[in-house]
């Protein structure tokens, strides 16, 4: 038996543990989160730069003009050349904002986007904190403010843009693929028909139809669904945006015609290419070959090799079962290939830097012989299979954590800002190489992303269950 003298205890006397109770988790847990937001806000003081809602001036401007019985793109912002660039059925979106001041529209839209940041993140993190065990409240608590601190979703917020709500429109199609591939498991037991439409994932398709409504770039997501054959998705999607078009159409027929025949096509309408916030392919050839405007030819030419590379990939990653990781793909892509992808429009950074972190935790655990839950392969008397330990696990998982760090701390610091230039008055090599490399330094990292995200066999299935078969014996060949 251990003894104690005095106060002195020797070494076989056990530590006592304290355990805490249910109510003082809660309450720790709740200053974790507390913590990492008020560490996201000063992370945004120290890395973003001076916000006003700009971006939301120039709405709040154009749809109070048009309401005056103004044409609406004919309105031109005060002290500046830029004027409304959205789709008509955007405008019809955004004219109830015209009821309210600025500032406080870009407040809603700001609250807005946080929630939909924080529904988005519970439904791409609920498969893996159910996997690993932990409390879906807390990581997507944590999960939060760490997305909003980083380029793409301070600018946004910051700026009044509307990317986290579009984001969310196409994760809303995602989730809906996924019940749909587990009908039966869900919407069967609902109460209403209403609930039991919506856990069927028959509507998968409408947001990213409404999504392109708004902003063009969304359709990319279409040819993912055709490519995949997921027809009925891609063709709501598909009668979604035409139907809102034609709609929109019939209720501003004036404004449908003049976007649809001139503004579309006035690229000058939203900045010059080789602007240091534009961070697609276009605008790091423009900035490599030190001009205002893209090569055009060179463009086109490594354009279509980006979307054939990013498009096969995402087919290869559904097929293998994670949808998260081609949707992410896709959306990747479409930032790349875009003539114009503004620091606030890379929000598919997000989902990306999910999947490596999941990777890396899933190769650390198969490299323990843990079980692997959720891969797809088939389990013996309801035991999920074992994969035996291999050499040095400490190292497993190791490159997709760094690459998970990294991609979240690059975005985070955004180096561009510091070497930001602007032609004719300035070069982009004023900096030097380093400085060149740090002003491209997104459009880069974007571009190894497509090459090279990696993405889990078996994970998130979502395809109806005669696929099933093909995905557990390529997850097993994995």
């Amino acid at each position: 038996m251990p003894t104690t003298v005095g106060r002195r205890t020797n070494r076989l006397t056990p530590t006592p543990r304290v355990v805490l109770g249910v109510d003082q988790r809660i309450a720790v847990r709740v200053g974790v989160v507390a913590a990492v937001w008020y560490a996201a806000w000063l992370a945004i003081g120290a890395f973003g730069r001076p916000y006003n809602f700009f971006d939301m001036k120039i709405y709040h401007g154009a749809v109070l003009w048009w309401a005056g019985g103004n044409e609406l793109y004919d309105f031109v912002a005060p002290s500046t050349t830029l004027g409304f660039t959205y789709p008509p059925f955007a405008a019809l979106v955004m004219l109830p904002m015209s009821w309210l001041p600025v500032d406080l529209a870009g407040s809603v839209n700001a609250l807005a986007s946080i929630g939909a940041l924080a529904v988005v993140l519970a439904a791409l993190l609920r498969p893996i904190v159910d996997r690993l065990g932990w409390s879906l409240w807390f990581i997507v608590g944590i999960a939060t403010p760490l997305a909003v601190a980083i380029e793409p979703s301070r600018e946004t917020l910051g700026y009044g843009q509307v990317n986290l709500l579009l984001f969310a429109l196409i994760m809303a199609d995602l989730v809906g693929l996924r019940w749909r591939a587990r009908r039966g498991t869900h919407h069967e037991s609902a109460e209403t028909p209403l609930a039991r439409f919506v856990y069927s994932g028959a509507w998968a398709g409408v947001g990213i139809g409404l999504a392109t409504a708004v902003k063009l770039t969304p359709a990319l997501f279409v040819g993912y669904l055709m490519l995949t054959r997921q027809w009925r998705a891609a063709w709501i999607a598909v009668a979604t945006t035409i139907g809102v078009t034609l709609a929109t159409f019939g209720a501003i027929g004036e404004e449908s015609r003049a976007y649809f025949t001139s503004v579309l096509w006035q690229t000058e309408r939203v900045g010059a290419a080789d602007m240091t916030a534009n961070q697609s392919l276009a605008g790091l050839l423009a900035r490599l070959y030190d001009s205002i405007e893209t090569p055009g030819l060179l463009w086109l030419a490594f354009s279509v090799l980006v979307l054939a590379l990013g498009l096969s990939r995402a087919v290869s990653a559904r097929t293998d079962g994670d949808e998260l990781t081609a949707f992410t793909l896709v959306g990747l892509t479409a930032n790349v290939i875009s003539p114009i992808s503004w620091s606030h429009h890379l929000v598919w950074v997000i989902p990306a830097i999910i999947v490596l972190a999941d990777a890396a935790v899933r190769r650390r655990d198969a490299s323990r012989g843990l079980p692997l839950r959720g891969t797809g392969l088939p389990s013996a008397n309801g035991v999920p299979p074992l994969r035996p330990p291999i050499w040095y696990p400490a190292l497993t998982g190791l490159r997709h954590a760094a690459g998970a760090l990294g991609l979240y701390l690059l975005f985070l610091i955004s180096p561009i800002w510091p070497y930001e230039h602007q032609l004719p008055e300035v070069s982009h090599y004023q900096d030097g190489l380093f400085g060149a490399l740090m002003e491209n330094s997104l459009a880069i990292a974007l571009i190894l992303l497509v090459a090279a995200l990696p993405w889990r066999p078996g994970a998130e299935p979502a395809f109806y269950p005669d696929r099933l078969g093909r995905t557990t014996q390529l997850a097993a060949r994995r």
